[in-house]
């Protein structure tokens, strides 16, 4: 009987790295479903649990863990009771869980706690606010780690995981930015209702550390770019605390030259990313994707502190609107060469690789602490 394996999505971003290594496992022959909560549940930001519904040949589960508003603590606690609840039920061989969300932190604990195969996707990275720290909890309460780089497999190690559970196998959302995106950009704007010739892409999340001043955040930035004159697609923020005065100022822009979408399906976005002028924002694609398609980004703020640099990547403060429109000014249309400093987008097939290994399903999951020191 083939193993199962569930891979837990939150959010639109998680879904888009996940996916190719969902699709390779499935054609690996592994019987594959995903656990759906967090964001995907949420009209305000698009019911993307509809994307995950369109992919061909798994299973998919949902379970509505918040309310608009709700705390985080709020959040993790009923992801934990839910997710414990379901996993009872269906016993998978593993799950995969992504990154730094509460929901991922939730459901690694209930692995953990009733000794569950776990892999975390994308260990090991350094990043400003809590999410760092919810991701490096995810790293030690999982039992497998697929790390995007040698350094980030190194910072694994550094927690005391063992290095024959940690596999570099680069970005997954790389794989599919890699090849053609399957629709053509003219698609793309008439699906979107997109009228602009030339546009950038803002992105702007809330940091949840820096709450009581993501409304002057906002407020400065969105301001910079109105006064750029330029056109932007701007995506939703997630649903962290202080998303709403990052809405509040999103309302104000004029729509004439603003087009505001809750999500995109990944492979619109992709093909969005390819043909942009430049990308803004504090999204984890701005110093990820963005380089590896040769596109410049301005990272905003704290989100993506210590995160992976590349000559197309700068830097400002949300406040600093002459850093912003210096960068609107010098790097607006310009392209960059492929940084693959995180894969060339293979992630998923040597994900299925380790899979079909019978270390990977033999290993032990009475975790011990590796002292890797030299």
């Amino acid at each position: 009987m083939s193993r199962s394996i569930l891979f837990v999505t939150g959010t639109r971003a998680d879904f888009g790295k996940l996916e190719p290594l969902a699709l390779a496992a499935r054609d690996a022959g592994f019987v594959v479903s995903f656990f759906v909560t967090g964001m995907h549940m949420l009209a305000r930001y698009g019911l993307t649990k509809l994307e995950v519904h369109r992919t061909p040949g798994v299973g998919v589960h949902e379970f509505l863990n918040q309310r608009p508003g709700d705390p985080q603590d709020m959040v993790l606690a009923k992801t934990v009771s839910g997710f414990s609840d379901f996993i009872k039920e269906h016993g998978p061989d593993l799950v995969v869980i992504h990154g730094d969300r509460v929901e991922a932190l939730a459901c690694a604990l209930v692995c953990a706690t009733n000794y569950i195969r776990c892999a975390h996707i994308e260990g090991g990275e350094v990043s400003g606010t809590i999410d760092e720290i919810y991701r490096h909890c995810n790293s030690k309460l999982a039992s497998h780690h697929f790390v995007s780089s040698e350094d980030a497999g190194r910072r694994v190690m550094a927690l005391g995981e063992d290095a024959q559970n940690i596999y570099a196998i680069g970005s997954p959302e790389l794989d599919f930015h890699a090849g053609p995106s399957g629709v053509s950009l003219e698609e793309v704007k008439s699906r979107y209702d997109l009228a602009f010739d030339a546009y950038g892409i803002c992105v702007f999340h809330p940091v949840t550390s820096e709450a009581d001043t993501m409304a002057e955040q906002a407020k400065t930035l969105f301001a910079a770019l109105n006064q750029s004159g330029k056109n932007y697609v701007v995506i939703a923020p997630n649903n962290d605390p202080g998303s709403a005065a990052i809405f509040a100022a999103i309302a104000q822009l004029p729509e004439a030259r603003f087009r505001v979408l809750p999500s995109m399906r990944f492979a619109h976005f992709s093909e969005l990313m390819k043909n942009a002028s430049a990308m803004i924002g504090n999204s984890s694609a701005g110093v990820r994707e963005a380089p590896f398609i040769g596109l410049p980004s301005l990272d905003i703020g704290t989100r993506q502190t210590n995160r992976a640099k590349s000559p197309s990547v700068f830097f400002a403060d949300a406040t600093d609107d002459t850093a912003i429109a210096q960068f609107l000014d010098a790097q607006w249309g310009k392209t960059y060469p492929r940084h693959d400093a995180f894969g060339g987008g293979s992630a998923s097939q040597r994900f299925a690789t380790v899979l079909q290994s019978d270390a990977f399903w033999q290993s032990s999951l009475q975790k011990t602490f590796h002292d890797n020191a030299d």
